[in-house]
């Protein structure tokens, strides 16, 4: 059935080329014991990321700050924001651009957090110094250097 308010194609081959991968294809990258991520999409012209975020009870994900806007999707585990909220399996988080926070993982379940990221994320020492970031450049350097390390094969992750 077609719809009048919706533009019809001429073909199938103008819905192409759609980028899908599997997420069993792709590695988890450690940042740290407690925490690891998996690349899922960069965008071009550095625009942004889209990641799976992992993370061990009780880890602690540092104040930061975001220059562009956060789209964070719970899949497993909780965290609790640094204003009190709990937020688990299911629930959706929007950070505005500047938004400043830090957050914690709570319960015994490891949280597992489909997070899409506009900007950069820029990690925040005394005095709202900035200590690190966290950009497609620097994740997408980070995935290549890993998968070099590790004999993985690179797959086409950008836009």
């Amino acid at each position: 059935m077609t719809s009048p308010l919706l533009p019809q194609p001429k073909s199938l081959i103008e819905y192409l080329p759609a980028r899908i991968c599997s997420s069993a294809d792709l590695p988890w990258i450690p940042d740290s014991p407690e925490k690891s991520w998996k690349p899922l999409r960069f965008f071009a012209d550095g625009r942004g990321f889209v990641e799976l975020l992992r993370m061990a009870p009780d880890a602690v994900m540092p104040l930061h700050r975001h220059t562009g806007e956060i789209h964070a999707y719970n899949l497993s585990g909780q965290r609790q924001l640094c204003t009190g909220e709990v937020l688990g399996p299911g629930d959706y988080a929007y950070e505005p651009p500047g938004n400043i926070d830090w957050w914690k993982v709570v319960g015994d379940e490891p949280m597992t957090v489909l997070v899409v990221v506009m900007g950069t994320v820029e990690f925040l020492g005394p005095g709202q110094v900035v200590k690190a970031r966290a950009s497609a450049q620097t994740q997408l350097k980070a995935y290549h250097d890993y998968c070099q390390q590790h004999g993985l094969p690179l797959l086409d992750l950008v836009d």
